[in-house]
């Protein structure tokens, strides 16, 4: 009986439209995933404290003429990113502007991502076509869609009155937050295009392999933010040892240990570096059974994703971190989530449904 009641939950209704669905979830990711890209290039070049009030409405237009250009500059004049560092070096409007560009296009397309996502899921909602039993997900990628907003201002306020950059704490749980909803609206896709092809199909379940894997790659992603909000790319830019030393000098251990593991650069920069390995070995154990699966597409996806990625972290040490190779990092580590998310999904398959 209890078997019956699952599948019920999970097979299509008349008006389901699965295929629909897949199309629209698959756009909304490619959507998040040039958001991390976009957060990448704001980063880098020092946008995100920029904009300093949360408008979610009156903050969607940028500033229309020379007069709101130069009050805008002068709220920023007002926060120590200015009065420490950009003041003292001589900021124009027109660099101001630059930056300020940045900042807006990130939190638009934070809205354009809301939208996209809200409507068409109303408009499924509406039409009946949302197969049973995915309607609680949905709704809980669109909550999470609409806090990950609210950890964006937490982010920047962060940096807008005792500090000159943001929290480098914060700044992880926004970038991992976009990952984690990339990787629900990949997985809520893959199953979607499951339930299309079989009508029968069961959502894919979370091997404990799986798991393992994900947590091995998110303290790898945690340890990335880290470097990036503590600007610790910058401690070396020699490979494979860090100036001169595999352990770095120059890691302050004052206070402790583990308050160094998340607050020292030098140590949080080799964490990062040696930790990739790790997590390199689980991604091939992962490639290898999801071959044996009999997707081979995502075999090769997840060692293409990880390849490429390595191969960007070590030339973005090398340059003393280059704009261009730090943002492609970024982005291709989006790509190596969601192709651990596509190979956690194949393993997770309940191939007998």
């Amino acid at each position: 009986m209890e078997n019956s009641l699952t599948l019920d939950r999970n097979t299509l209704t008349a008006n389901s439209r699965p295929e629909a669905l897949v199309k629209w979830l698959i756009g909304v990711a490619l959507l998040v995933f040039a958001m991390v890209v976009v957060g990448g290039i704001t980063r880098l070049t020092e946008s995100g404290l920029s904009i300093t009030e949360w408008k979610p409405i009156a903050g969607t237009l940028p500033p229309l003429n020379e007069v709101a250009w130069v009050s805008e500059f002068e709220k920023y004049k007002q926060i120590p990113e200015y009065t420490e560092i950009n003041g003292p070096a001589g900021m124009t409007l027109a660099q101001f502007k630059f930056i300020y560009f940045w900042e807006w296009v990130h939190r638009l397309l934070g809205r354009v991502i809301g939208l996209a996502f809200a409507l068409p899921l109303a408009w499924f909602w509406l039409k009946q076509a949302i197969p049973a039993g995915y309607k609680p997900r949905l709704v809980a990628l669109l909550a999470l869609g609409g806090l990950q907003g609210t950890i964006g201002w937490w982010m920047v306020s962060s940096g807008l009155s005792a500090r000159t950059d943001v929290s480098h704490y914060r700044l992880a749980v926004h970038l991992l937050t976009a990952l984690f909803i990339l990787g629900g609206l990949l997985w809520t896709a893959l199953d979607l295009k499951a339930l299309a092809r079989n009508s029968a199909a069961k959502p894919a379940k979370l091997t404990g392999f799986s798991l393992a894997v994900l947590a091995i790659l998110f303290i790898q992603l945690l340890f990335g933010a880290w470097v990036a909000g503590l600007n610790a790319g910058y401690v070396s830019n020699s490979w494979p040892l860090m100036n001169d030393h595999f352990v770095p000098e120059g890691i302050d251990t004052t206070h402790g240990v583990l308050p160094a593991l998340v607050n020292d650069p030098f140590l949080t920069h080799f964490v990062h570096r040696w930790w990739a390995w790790v997590a390199v070995i689980a991604l091939i154990m992962l490639a290898r059974r999801t071959k044996a699966a009999g997707v081979r597409s995502a075999s090769i996806a997840i060692h293409s994703a990880f390849g490429v990625q390595i191969l960007l972290g070590i030339a973005t040490v090398l340059t003393g971190v280059n704009i261009v190779l730090a943002v492609s990092h970024q982005a291709v580590g989006a790509l190596v989530v969601a192709a651990t998310v596509w190979g956690a999904h194949v393993i997770g398959r309940d191939n007998g449904a």
